[in-house]
């Protein structure tokens, strides 16, 4: 125990420190993408989910593993993750941005943590309703990872989708490349070609920005004090956000944050007197009947804070930062949103999109198109006065 512990610590301290240092936000990953189409932080999120999604099934294939991330699938993972997406905007950072976010002093966050706690609480007391009414209503088949279901070796599996997801991706980007071309030649013959090359054109470019990505890293080492002290390449952060979730997935389990959060809402609750054991949410499905203590998970997401308070201090990042007053009711009520919405989902951006996408969990890719049509609609609202560039 004591050495699962350990792991905990030494798990929830990096993934703190490389959210803190790549701004690892999945808000920005997808707003900044829809308003701006700034993919700077989205390419570091593909990359730690693909990067993962390969590693897990290495490890699955050779036993080398705990648990994946597989709930019941229905429109009970879209209905919930766009709630969620909904409030995580609206609060301006996900599970694990509100998490590093903390870390860095924001009490905006410590308020929007605060008040996902009420919604675990107020999920927590409907539970009962929303079991006859909300999951079975919404829920259509037992939870399955394609990782177990498939005849395809889990490793080959995996890499064939990576490689998948980066054809799609380098084909998107040469296509954009290209549009100057295709607006300037009106020959068929020509925008076919065009079309065809796009894929080329893309891995060309991809190739380049790697290239441009690893000199710069190599040039980072040449006085790693002072790059230590500044903000990381989102890419930085993807590759070590991929080896704490290695180490997590084959010591414990995978990782998330507001199954843990809840946990923790419960645990705390119990310690002012309230006899959380009884309510079924916590007692028989958060905690398993095995009564309501500190597990590893909770232990984990703790130190995700003094990960990300560890690395804002020795950047200089760190300061106390009092919220405006009217930013106020963006915590209030997109904590609240994103608490409920984690759990009517279930699951966070976390548990979905990241560790659940990278689990090959069917109900993790309904749960994450919710999530982003959630941040889709609330951006359009947000800018609705100036407008997206989707």
């Amino acid at each position: 125990m004591v050495s699962v512990l350990l792991v905990a610590a030494v798990v929830g301290i990096a993934l703190g420190v490389f959210l803190q240092k790549g701004r690892f936000c999945f808000v920005n990953a997808f707003r900044d993408f829809f308003a701006y189409k700034d993919s700077r932080v989205t390419k570091g999120v593909l990359a730690a989910t693909l990067l993962t999604m390969v590693f897990w099934g290495i490890a699955y294939q050779f036993g080398y593993y705990q648990e994946f991330w597989t709930p019941e699938w229905g429109l009970t993972g879209f209905i919930g993750g766009f709630i969620f997406g909904i409030g995580m905007t609206y609060a301006g950072g996900c599970a694990s941005g509100t998490l590093y976010r903390a870390g860095e002093g924001y009490l905006q966050f410590w308020l929007t943590l605060l008040f996902m706690g009420v919604g675990y609480v107020a999920f927590a007391l409907a539970f009962p309703t929303l079991d006859s009414t909300y999951f079975e209503t919404f829920t259509f088949g037992e939870g399955v990872s394609l990782f177990t279901v498939s005849e395809i070796p889990a490793s080959v599996l995996a890499l064939s989708i990576a490689i998948g997801g980066l054809l799609i991706y380098v084909t998107l980007v040469g296509r954009s490349a290209t549009t100057a071309d295709l607006s300037e030649r009106s020959d068929t013959a020509q925008l076919n070609l065009t079309a065809f090359l796009a894929p080329v054109a893309g891995l060309r470019q991809f190739v380049r920005g790697t290239e441009t990505y690893f000199r710069g890293l190599v040039g980072a080492w040449r006085d790693p004090l002072a790059s230590s002290k500044q903000p990381w390449d989102p890419r930085t952060a993807a590759l070590g956000i991929t080896a704490a979730a290695v180490l997590w997935f084959t010591q414990a389990s995978i990782v998330g944050v507001t199954g843990p959060e809840a946990r923790w809402s419960g645990y705390l609750l119990s310690q002012v007197g309230v006899d959380v054991e009884s309510y079924e949410y916590w007692g028989s499905v958060l905690f398993q009947g095995e009564g309501v203590d500190v597990t590893v998970d909770m232990v984990m997401i703790a130190f995700v804070i003094v990960g990300a308070f560890l690395a804002a201090a020795w950047s200089g990042d760190f300061s106390v930062r009092v919220p405006k007053r009217r930013r106020l009711p963006n915590a209030v009520f997109g904590g609240l949103l994103m608490g409920a919405g984690s759990r009517l989902a279930p699951g966070c951006n976390i548990g979905n999109i990241y560790s659940g996408i990278a689990s090959l969990s069917v109900h993790s890719f309904i749960a994450a198109l919710g999530i982003i049509a959630g941040v889709y609609v609330m951006t359009h609202w947000i800018y609705r006065e100036v407008g997206c560039a989707l």
